[in-house]
């Protein structure tokens, strides 16, 4: 499969939720939609190889989610940055851009974003792909340790304890790259461009903010998994399995409420994206898209 040169990428920017939206779209918006969610520490840049090897299949729309990337939250706005509040800035955003039906790509933090989202709207999502997407308790790995200490006692101490261990340039390389046989293979600008980002004035704060109020998506995956039961979707569940956050039995636990989910374990981590984009654009053209291997 090589990059089709027929179908550019546009980015642009819409207004919803009272904010700036940043995103990526590329293909015939008569084809079906895929809404590509980014994930922590990422952004619509972690789609940047997989856009263009499906834009002849695919309409595919890549928001930054607020906090990330390129979106910007206006001050006045006095946005309080949960995971609640980003289900409800993507539901102002598909509605902004018009768009009806879509199968979702979910990764990381797109998960729970892209749930509720799922939640609001349920008769619009036509297909799943999760890719080191969680949404069940077996799914979370001992790196979420730290996390968890912040959730059971959210005290100054432990804030710094994440902040130590996560928002730096050698801790977002480290997510990159742990689990990955070749980390050659690895665009050093992608945990550079992360870190970069993540040293705007605030925005660190946003962070830890999120950090704390992910404890609130443990308590909405039973949501989530009824909406796996009642819809039945295609879906492909695309895992990384040396990913030390989410790990293969959070895959394998997809097929207990939907049985004919495609579950495939990849040789790679967390970033699966980085290393194995081709297969998974291939993965998505079948299962998604119905074609024939």
């Amino acid at each position: 499969m090589t990059m089709n040169q027929h179908y550019p990428v546009r980015y642009q920017f819409t207004e919803a939720d009272g904010i700036r939206v940043f995103y990526r779209e590329a293909g015939a918006p008569s084809n079906p939609t895929l809404l590509l969610l980014h994930g922590f520490a990422s952004s619509s840049h972690q789609f940047r190889e997989l856009i263009p090897l499906l834009a002849d299949k695919f309409h595919l729309v890549a928001p930054d989610l607020p906090g990330f990337g390129f979106t910007d939250v206006p001050t006045e706005r006095n946005y309080r940055y949960t995971f609640d509040a980003f289900g409800e800035t993507l539901t102002a955003f598909v509605d902004a851009l018009g768009l009806e039906r879509y199968a979702l790509y979910v990764f990381d933090y797109g998960a729970p974003a892209g749930l509720r989202l799922a939640l609001n709207y349920p008769e619009r999502v036509t297909g799943l792909v999760s890719q080191n997407g969680n949404a069940y308790l077996e799914g979370l790995g001992d790196a979420w340790a730290p996390i968890r200490a912040y959730w059971d006692t959210p005290s100054a101490e432990n804030r710094q304890l994440v902040h130590d261990a996560v928002l730096n340039l050698e801790g977002i390389r480290w997510q990159y790259l742990h689990g990955v046989k070749n980390p050659e293979r690895v665009a050093p600008e992608t945990w550079q461009l992360d870190a970069l980002l993540l040293e705007r004035p605030g925005n660190k704060e946003i962070q830890l903010d999120l950090f704390l109020d992910y404890a609130n998506n443990l308590k909405r995956y039973p949501d989530f998994q009824a909406f796996f039961r009642q819809r039945q979707l295609p879906s492909l569940i695309i895992w990384g399995e040396h990913d030390p956050f989410f790990i293969p039995p959070g895959a394998h636990a997809y097929q207990r409420d939907n049985p004919n989910a495609v579950v495939e374990l990849l040789d790679t981590g967390h970033f699966a994206l980085e290393t194995h984009v081709e297969q998974i654009a291939s993965c998505i053209r079948e299962v998604i898209g119905g074609e024939k291997r």
